[in-house]
């Protein structure tokens, strides 16, 4: 009777917690639609039809630079962010094992030996030689879902590894795209000193011959003063930048091997699929989307413990000891026992329990989203600033173009007569700072690039 009892109230139970048994799955609540925003349009999102995803690229076809993948292949391997990301990889799957582990039976080998003697007389000798197993039976997913949990856990610190992956490779590419970037204007700047410092000589002769005033003078003495400033500020921005790559490189600070900002080759065309790809290219979307799972488990395991823990346990071996005799030889001793355990005075405990894992799952789920929307921003603002900086470059080289010729027209106009030198030295200014606008609005140009790979969950292989 007792049997059909519990036989009854375990049925029950298993009726009533079937869905702490159900994997995670994703909630039909994320919505990934319309994240994707038009660059041109002012109402409407992308319409995206292609699966082709310029995140599904190789680095190295995405950044051509021969002497830029070196260094990413360098910051691969040395960077300390990875390696770290790298060892708790290893730890997680160390973890995973161990709750893959408690599924099966605990035993334990523990022979004693015991010498006795009572009033003088002769020392009895008693041992045994047990071999003790304990099993708890997952009959209500505690340990199934303990186990889902650190897969669950797993996978993020993988996903984690991804994140960081890619960031070090963009983050490369950046600081190296900077550093080419400074180069090409500290060359402008310093091609400017020298027609400067022509110019100062050229109105001190001019005011020996009487054809300009000290005031002139001193006026081009200090614009030449200006542009040597800046291209020291140039120069240590450079160094800056060299020391910042260095770090991403896990090396002292040194000087970089590179090319130049003309050298380099973009893609052609920028691809960003479907924003259903996000969810399962963008490793920080998938790092959510694990921390969601694992709430989902530890919710279930919150469950679980209400229910009872079913526990088997036995010990087998050898022994001499029979109670207050001792036999010779030793004689083979077996036990076996079940134990059912089922809470009841720390019900109002698990029920908070239940309550605070609940609300972290709906905060993990309400992350998971953000994160999804954020991800759908940077994919927006890269596309945006793609478009912009390429429009710019257009009329940033149509500016310089035409201010060039300004500088030569303004030389003709002083050699006859109809201007003066200050005029020549203000054209001279409007050219240097337009042709410093335009290799940094080429730079932005290429840093859209970087940062739409980057949000299309791109570096992962």
């Amino acid at each position: 009777m007792k049997k059909q009892i519990i036989g009854m109230m375990c049925v029950a139970a298993m009726m009533s917690s079937c869905h702490i048994y159900r994997a995670y799955d994703r909630p039909e609540t994320i919505d990934a639609s319309g994240i994707y925003r038009d660059p041109v349009s002012e109402t409407d999102t992308l319409a995206v039809t292609d699966t082709a995803n310029m995140g599904n690229l190789p680095w190295k076809e995405v950044f051509r630079d021969p002497k830029l993948q070196a260094l990413i292949e360098e910051g691969l391997a040395s960077n300390v962010d990875l390696q770290a990301a790298i060892l708790r990889v290893e730890e997680a799957k160390a973890m995973l094992t161990a709750a893959k582990l408690s599924y099966l039976p605990s035993i334990n080998f523990a022979p004693q030996g015991t010498l006795s003697s009572f009033d003088k007389m002769k020392p009895s000798q008693t041992y045994q030689i047990p071999v003790a197993a304990s099993w708890e039976i997952d009959l209500f997913g505690k340990l199934l879902n303990a186990k889902r949990g650190q897969r669950a856990a797993y996978l993020q610190s993988q996903y984690t590894q991804q994140s960081v992956r890619s960031q070090i490779i963009c983050g490369i590419a950046n600081t190296y795209y900077s550093l080419l970037m400074l180069d090409r204007q500290v060359q402008i700047t310093s091609e400017t000193v020298a027609i400067y410092k022509e110019n100062v000589r050229t109105m001190e002769a001019m005011k020996i011959a009487g054809m300009t005033t000290e005031a002139g003078v001193a006026q081009i003495r200090a614009a030449y003063h200006q542009v040597q400033a800046s291209l020291l500020d140039l120069q240590r921005q450079v160094r800056e930048t060299e020391n910042s790559l260095c770090i991403l490189l896990a090396k002292t600070p040194q000087q970089i091997d590179r090319s130049t900002l003309e050298e380099q080759v973009m893609p052609d065309e920028l691809m960003v699929g479907v924003p259903l790809q996000l969810l399962e290219n963008r490793p920080d979307v998938k790092v959510a989307e694990m921390t969601l799972a694992s709430a989902y488990y530890t919710t279930n395991q919150a469950r679980s413990a209400f229910y009872p823990s079913i526990t088997i346990s036995g010990t087998a071996g050898w022994t001499n000891s029979a109670g207050s005799s001792i036999v010779n030889p030793g004689k083979a001793i077996l036990s076996a026992v079940a134990s059912l355990a089922q809470p009841i005075f720390n019900r109002g405990q698990l029920i908070a329990n239940l309550k605070v894992s609940k609300a972290e799952e709906k905060i993990a789920q309400m992350n998971y989203q953000q994160t999804i929307l954020e991800a759908g921003q940077e994919v927006s603002n890269a596309l945006r600033l793609y478009d912009t900086q390429d429009k710019k470059l257009e009329q940033d080289r149509q500016q310089v173009d035409q201010l060039d010729k300004a500088v030569t027209y303004t030389k003709a106009l002083f050699q006859s007569g109809d201007a003066t030198y200050l005029e020549i030295l203000t054209a001279q200014q409007s050219l240097l700072s337009a042709q410093l606008t335009e290799v940094s609005d080429n730079m932005q140009r290429i840093q859209a690039v970087v940062s739409l790979y980057s949000a299309l969950g791109g570096g992962r292989n």
